[in-house]
Parts: C-alpha cells; sequence; structure tokens
C-alpha cells in the first residue's frame, strides 16, 4: 500500500520521496494493524534519535552566527561543531559504563 515516487524539485533536480517513511494513522472504523503499529514505533524511534541531535546541537549554537567568507569556510565550522557534539557523546556515554 505504500506509494513511491519522485517529485522535480524547484531547480530541475530530481528529489525522490517515499509514502514509507510516514507515520500511519488509524481512523474511527479502521484500526492500526499490529504490523503498521509495530513500523509507527520503529519509525519514531529512529526519528526521536535524530531530532534529539539537532535539537542540542541548536541549543548550543544559539549565540553562534556563522561569520565568514566562503562556503568553505562555513562548512568547516559546521563540521567542527558536529565533531565537538561527537566528542561530547562520546564521553557522556564512556563516563556512563
Amino acid at each position: 500500500m505504500a506509494k513511491v515516487g519522485n517529485y522535480r524539485g524547484p531547480r530541475g533536480g530530481e528529489l525522490t520521496w517515499s509514502l514509507t517513511h510516514l507515520q500511519r494513522k488509524g481512523v474511527r472504523h479502521r484500526k492500526l494493524s499490529r504490523w503498521e503499529q509495530q513500523g509507527n514505533r520503529t519509525r519514531s524511534r529512529i526519528r526521536s534519535r535524530v531530532e534529539h541531535v539537532f535539537g542540542i546541537q541548536a541549543q548550543k549554537a544559539t549565540s553562534m552566527i556563522l561569520r565568514g567568507i566562503g562556503i568553505i569556510r562555513a562548512k568547516t565550522k559546521i563540521g567542527l561543531r558536529n565533531l565537538v557534539y561527537n566528542f561530547d557523546r562520546y564521553g557522556s556515554l564512556v563516563a556512563t559504563h
């Protein structure tokens, strides 16, 4: 029942989208099957992990504005922020074990 298709982006590039990544929703007279519930659980677990990472990075970077000339420098600064997050996360995981 999941539909997979293509969407042509605004600049002419192909952006693929898939309905298999969407949460299923039950309605009044059609409850979700166990299979759909399990799929929702899996999607929700993955989404929450990803959103927590972006939320933490956004919290830590609220006062920092990327100031620099050039896309290479901006990418470097973002990469360093990600590296610092990974080190911080590694330290907290090692400390708990």
